[in-house]
């Protein structure tokens, strides 16, 4: 069916990222990791050490506010939920992701939210039964229904090195007893619709506010898509200008002429991968300063329709870090995200396989 969309034209660019992810079988069973073993920086880690709540009292005594958003209405957004850590109250300090109910059993997240290296560097999903999943509330404070996590599958080609492929679903134990809806995901055709400069989009969740404080109410920031080619090519231009120092000292130590210099250098660039693959969304402001953030991953990135209904376009994948190595850049002018158009076979495989 075709649909109309709200949206509002505009371009804008300029930012940097980082990565992290991994690979198996086709329907993306893997090997499980201890949770205990998890390394302390991956999501699931900071939140089970404890570090985030010290990160966030630190960060409310600063003053902090949310990165360019606001306070989502009671009610709002009720396909979103919240990856917890299992056996602890649930509060901000054992929130580490979020994701979105596509089925009353089935929670879409990113797969970096669930699959990460232990302490020696072996990567594996997390154990099933280390998370469980909030429903139906907007805020962390216990109340929602705790659902516990019956399987978790990512996507196969998803890996350990980078943020392509970054989708996974989780099969909750049973249906949630409280209030919910499901989010509409789009199929190809429509998400290519979606995915036009200009396009009004939204993303929630309860990741960290500007000075790294986490939100304990679910929060909300009006964006818009972003032309992948201008982010890819800002983000190019700002890695080409910090690996350029580096590379001139490299060149003046060998002795290279300026023409053998100019020479490696572009075959250098040549062969640097685009930080943005075809299966990734740019979304973000002209203005910068609205923008996902540590806590935010693997929830949902939505597009307002002229019917007054929601689809997801995408999934909280990565952005910007901070050059103080705290929390995410809090004027960056655009995030990524999973463009989930491109993996809906992959999604009906999984769903169909695994009643």
């Amino acid at each position: 069916m075709k649909r109309r969309l709200i949206g509002t034209v505009f371009t804008a660019f300029l930012a940097l990222a980082g990565a992290t992810a991994a690979q198996t079988d086709k329907m993306g069973n893997f090997d499980i990791i201890d949770a205990a073993k998890v390394k302390k920086d991956s999501p699931y880690g900071f939140a089970e050490s404890g570090k985030k709540a010290e990160a966030g009292k630190a960060a409310v005594a600063a003053g902090s506010k949310v990165i360019g958003g606001e306070v989502a209405a009671e009610g709002a957004w009720p396909w979103q939920v919240a990856l917890v850590v299992s056996g602890v109250p649930v509060s901000t300090d054992s929130q580490f992701c979020g994701g979105s109910l596509v089925l009353d059993t089935w929670v879409l997240t990113a797969a970096h939210c669930v699959h990460w290296a232990d302490d020696k560097g072996v990567w594996a999903d997390i154990d099933p039964k280390s998370v469980s999943i909030v429903v139906g509330t907007n805020k962390l404070d216990g109340s929602g229904d705790v659902i516990p996590v019956e399987k978790i599958i990512r996507h196969p080609s998803y890996s350990g090195n980078q943020f392509d492929y970054d989708i996974a679903l989780i099969k909750l134990a049973r249906a949630p007893t409280v209030p919910f809806k499901t989010v509409e995901v789009p199929d190809a055709d429509f998400g290519s619709v979606l995915n036009q400069p200009g396009v009004t989009t939204i993303v929630t969740g309860w990741g960290l506010q500007n000075g790294a404080a986490p939100s304990p109410e679910l929060r909300q920031a009006q964006i818009q898509m972003l032309d992948r080619n201008l982010c890819n090519t800002a983000m190019m231009e700002a890695r080409a200008e910090e690996a350029a120092k580096g590379f001139v000292y490299a060149a003046e130590v060998f002795a290279l002429s300026e023409n053998d210099a100019y020479a490696l250098w572009d075959q250098l660039i040549a062969k640097a991968p685009m930080p943005m693959s075809e299966n990734m969304i740019c979304s973000g402001t002209f203005e910068g300063g609205k923008t996902s953030c540590n806590g935010d991953s693997g929830g949902p990135l939505v597009v307002p329709l002229e019917d007054g209904s929601y689809i997801q376009a995408g999934i909280v994948s990565w952005g910007l870090t901070a050059a103080s190595g705290r929390g995410c850049e809090e004027q960056a002018m655009f995030s990524a995200y999973t463009d989930i158009s491109h993996f809906v076979p992959w999604l009906n495989e999984v769903l169909t396989t695994n009643p």
